[in-house]
């Protein structure tokens, strides 16, 4: 009697066992995944968890360059809303009839000249600066994120080219897939300078390795950034979505430098 009492009592358990890990998945495949340029990167988890504790819900975020997150999504990649870095890619994913509309401006960007504190261009943080120092070689390797995809990439080298800059300097460019890669090879010393985005100077973990200054706006064109719900995003990500618009969510936004709605 003990041993089919005590078999089914296993196939119970691994019954049991079975349907909380298939409970457990199904809540995480469940929870939204949010494309977002890169330049969001500590902004938008701040956000992000200020949400999680006001409401309960939870998101998750895939950072990466604005053109290569809009190609996944082309290719059918999971995504519930896009946060874009150039609302062009917004309004071309809109046609294609794969988001829900067109979706809101939710910032302005801006650029900033960024020099490691082992770099001598640090000492002497200006464009004004750079010609000098790309030909005594004190600026050897020069980092911005590579325009064919990333907007910030794209702002850095419009920049470069009216500041008349971009000849000499295209021979020491480094190009970072995206902006925090580029931000990573600033900050690290591996290259003498960077133009990478405000928000991400402004992090303690990337300005106490370096200076910064903004860049004028008039360089380059504006970096407006975009968001959009994706078709048949779930109420979380549309909630997600609604708290990005409030007073709370804008907030941290300024915290990291950019321009939000209602400032533009």
């Amino acid at each position: 009697m003990l041993r089919p009492l005590l078999l089914a009592m296993i196939m119970l358990l691994t019954t049991l066992w079975s349907s909380l890990n298939h409970a457990e998945s199904t809540s995480a495949n469940s929870m939204p995944v949010i494309a977002a340029a890169s330049d969001l990167s500590y902004a938008l988890v701040k956000v992000s968890n200020q949400f999680t504790n006001e409401t309960g819900q939870r998101v998750r975020i895939s950072f990466g360059s604005s053109g290569n997150l809009k190609r996944l999504i082309e290719q059918g990649a999971p995504f519930e809303l896009f946060m874009s870095a150039d609302e062009d890619y917004v309004f071309q994913l809109a046609k294609q009839g794969l988001t829900a509309d067109q979706g809101q401006v939710y910032a302005l960007g801006r650029l900033a000249l960024f020099a490691p504190n082992n770099s001598t261009l640090a000492k002497h943080l200006s464009f004004a600066a750079l010609p000098g120092l790309l030909t005594e070689g004190e600026v050897r390797k020069f980092a911005i994120a590579n325009p064919r995809h990333a907007p910030y990439g794209r702002a850095a080298r419009e920049a470069l080219i009216n500041l008349k800059l971009w000849q000499q300097i295209e021979p020491s460019l480094v190009f970072g897939e995206n902006a925090s890669q580029t931000t990573l090879f600033a900050a690290s010393g591996s290259t003498q300078g960077a133009i990478i985005p405000h928000s991400l100077a402004l992090t303690p973990s990337v300005s106490e390795k370096g200076a910064f200054h903004l860049i004028d706006e008039n360089l380059h064109n504006p970096l407006r950034q975009r968001m959009v719900l994706l078709k048949d995003a779930s109420e979380t990500a549309q909630q997600f979505y609604v708290y990005l618009q409030t007073a709370a969510a804008r907030e941290i936004m300024r915290e990291y430098g950019f321009t939000v709605s209602g400032e533009m």
